[in-house]
């Protein structure tokens, strides 16, 4: 008797692991035809609301994949624009220089080459604005170290203590965030 019952014991256990077995080792093509039999137990309202919302986040994402890319692709423009406008700042130093030490004592050919000058300047400056590079203007303004760099101070009338006396290199902005700052002399 004792062996009948281990021999039943022993061939419910086997049928319980081959049940385990077949189903740890179920192809996906009967996991597919599991899941289908699932979703049509589902009501078509059900099944019709829920790809709604999958196709609603499936548009959000690809929205929002096209605004960042499109934001990555203006920064990237915009630090392009920004290593060349810092590479051309020294030129217009030097060319705003060269046009300050030029305007005394001329003659009439000198006043005209000044005038060339004065024009393949002024076209320079437009074409550099219409890339969004723009002077601070700073002589006069109160002294902020947001904007200013101070090179030194000096004594100055009462009206212009904390301002900017003089602007020894000019500071500029590119699209408003600050390309170079603007190194002046503060009055105390």
């Amino acid at each position: 008797m004792q062996s009948e019952e281990n021999l039943e014991e022993q061939k419910s256990k086997d049928s319980i692991k081959e049940t385990d077995d077949t189903q740890a080792t179920e192809s996906p093509e009967a996991k597919e035809v599991k899941e289908e039999e699932s979703v049509e137990e589902k009501e078509p309202k059900d099944l019709l609301q829920e790809e709604k919302d999958r196709y609603m986040r499936l548009y959000s994402e690809f929205d929002n994949y096209k605004r960042r890319t499109a934001k990555e692709r203006l920064e990237f423009a915009s630090l392009a624009n920004k290593g060349m406008m810092e590479a051309l700042l020294p030129i217009i130093d030097d060319f705003d220089r060269a046009m300050a030490a030029t305007t005394e004592n001329l003659t009439d050919e000198g006043k005209k080459i000044m005038e060339g000058m004065e024009l393949i300047h002024k076209k320079m400056i437009a074409m550099l604005t219409s890339k969004g590079l723009k002077p601070m203007e700073a002589k006069g303004k109160d002294f902020d170290v947001e904007f200013h760099e101070a090179i030194t101070k000096i004594k100055a009338e009462k009206k212009m203590k904390g301002k900017v006396v003089d602007v020894t290199e000019k500071g500029y902005l590119l699209n408003e965030t600050i390309l170079r700052y603007a190194k002046v002399v503060v009055g105390e």
